[in-house]
């Protein structure tokens, strides 16, 4: 069948169609399986944000200094956003269950370097690889999912796994705090133990990941596997850094003539990007991010949504890092057990959302913008009015109204996204999705945090941490107008 048969107009019909298996006829994927890839889903995003509670005393540790403990962060997302696209699309090709034991096997080997890094210079390049095999494992989950599932129980893995993703990036910073605070290896690595302890929880977490997804994760793969696309894989990739690497290390490096060239070439290497994408879906063959696929409605429209909301999210899970413990005092764990309130109520909004979502559709993103909305404020108002005092019973109201916000909408907005990606084509559009995802976080981070770190040293902690709350109100604000847009109905 030529590629040309499964552009847009025959979309509905591909959906369809089967999915190529070599062990089993119909792949199906088990309540073990599911945990499985949930499992190798939050790996990755607690790994994102995991480390921010930690930078004070890797810096501490490591003498790293500003510029080194960004590209810690930085390195590490650049490298999962750049080859998450590449990472579907090998899963389509080669077997998505035989991706996802590479990419949790290599997750485990570069979180066991990370940890026993003995410079800052180590510690970059393997996050660096960290971030490469999180973006081999990442894209394997959605396609698995997609590939393996149907009708009722897509719908309820779909929402398992945003509520997964969202519950990830908050408890990456909980759990983070809590083992920088209790330092269980201490009798080996005296005072690094803490922010060690961080990337060495996962080595067991990979194993046991590594066991069960050989035993219960099906493989599937796609019908048609389509040749890597090197031109679109390497201008998605210049187009990423020059746009990230400067917004991310820019500030900390003093804004050098790189960082301005870097920007300045970003809108050319996006339009040569999109130009090569758009000749190859033409031409019939299959681009890395194929310009048909956008013209889903759904996915489209959801991707809309996906970028600010990630956006603010991104940033504000950063700065309210660096506030709690540079501007309160607070240690790292209180830190990170801040954010608990946020991370129950988001649970609690995930279980509700499908039943609210089979009656209200997708206006139960709308109402979730609203709901988030109200939580930000209620946080600048606490943080305007107390911040003196403020510990964790003041910030709880804001952190949990904000957070059962986000829980109704992150994932309806995945269900959205993917509910027409035909079976075949699953790695792709998750590796779409996830791309945009991970980017939208590193922005956020850049863009948010860089505010907040440009005006602390002027206008104090707390109005940096105001003004920076208010330009996350613009991006719910934003969310919620685009879900006005979305289809009513979600599948």
């Amino acid at each position: 069948m030529s590629e040309s048969s499964v552009r847009p107009k025959t979309y509905a019909n591909a959906a369809t169609a089967s999915v190529v298996r070599h062990d089993h006829p119909a792949p199906v994927l088990g309540a073990l399986g599911l945990f499985t890839v949930l499992l190798g889903a939050a790996l990755p995003l607690i790994d994102f944000f995991i480390v921010n509670v930690a930078l004070p005393t890797i810096d501490h540790d490591l003498a790293a200094g500003p510029a080194l403990l960004e590209l810690v962060v930085a390195g590490y997302g650049l490298s999962y956003a750049v080859l998450l696209v590449l990472g579907g699309r090998l899963g389509d090709m080669a077997g998505r269950r035989r991706l996802f034991l590479l990419g949790i096997a290599a997750f485990g080997l570069t979180s066991l370097a990370c940890g026993l890094a003995p410079n800052a210079w180590t510690l970059v390049g393997a996050r660096v690889a960290q971030g490469a095999a999180a973006a081999l494992m990442l894209p394997q989950v959605l396609a698995t999912i997609q590939a393996a599932t149907s009708g009722h129980r897509r719908a309820r893995a779909m929402s398992l796994y945003g509520a997964t993703a969202g519950l990830s990036m908050v408890a990456g910073q909980i759990l983070g705090g809590v083992l920088v605070a209790a330092a269980p290896l201490s009798s080996v690595f005296g005072e690094s133990a803490g922010w060690r302890s961080v990337f060495l929880v996962n080595v067991p977490v990979a194993a046991v990941g590594l066991v069960l997804a050989a035993r219960a994760v099906p493989e599937t793969r796609s019908e048609r596997p389509a040749p890597v696309d090197v031109p679109g894989t390497l201008l998605l990739a210049v187009s990423l850094v020059t746009l990230l690497a400067p917004l991310t290390e820019g500030r900390a490096a003093g804004w050098p003539l790189w960082t301005w060239v870097s920007l300045a070439l970003f809108p050319f290497a996006a339009v040569a990007f999109y130009r090569v994408e758009r000749r190859a879906d033409r031409r019939g063959l299959v681009p890395l991010v194929p310009p048909s696929l956008l013209r889903l409605d759904s996915l489209r429209r959801g991707l809309a949504l996906v970028v600010p909301f990630s956006v603010g999210f991104g940033g504000f899970m950063f700065v309210i890092a660096v506030a709690l413990q540079q501007g309160l005092k607070l240690g790292p764990a209180e830190s990170g057990l801040s954010m608990a309130p946020m991370a129950v109520a988001f649970f609690a909004a995930s279980l509700a959302g499908p039943r609210l979502v089979r009656r209200h559709g997708s206006r139960v993103v709308t109402a979730g913008g609203l709901i988030q909305a109200a939580g930000v404020v209620v946080l600048a108002l606490t943080v305007w009015l107390g911040w003196s005092g403020l510990g964790l019973l003041g910030l709880m109201p804001g952190l949990a109204i904000a957070g059962f916000g986000q829980g109704l909408q992150l994932p309806v907005l995945f269900r959205i996204v993917l509910s027409d990606v035909p079976p075949e084509r699953a790695g792709v559009g998750g590796g779409v999705m996830t791309t945009t995802q991970q980017a939208a976080l590193a922005l956020g981070v850049a863009t948010l945090g860089s505010l907040f770190l440009s005006l602390a040293p002027g206008a104090g902690m707390r109005d940096a941490l105001i003004v920076t709350l208010l330009v996350q109100l613009a991006a719910v604000a934003l969310t919620t107008l685009l879900s006005l847009r979305l289809p009513r109905t979600v599948a």
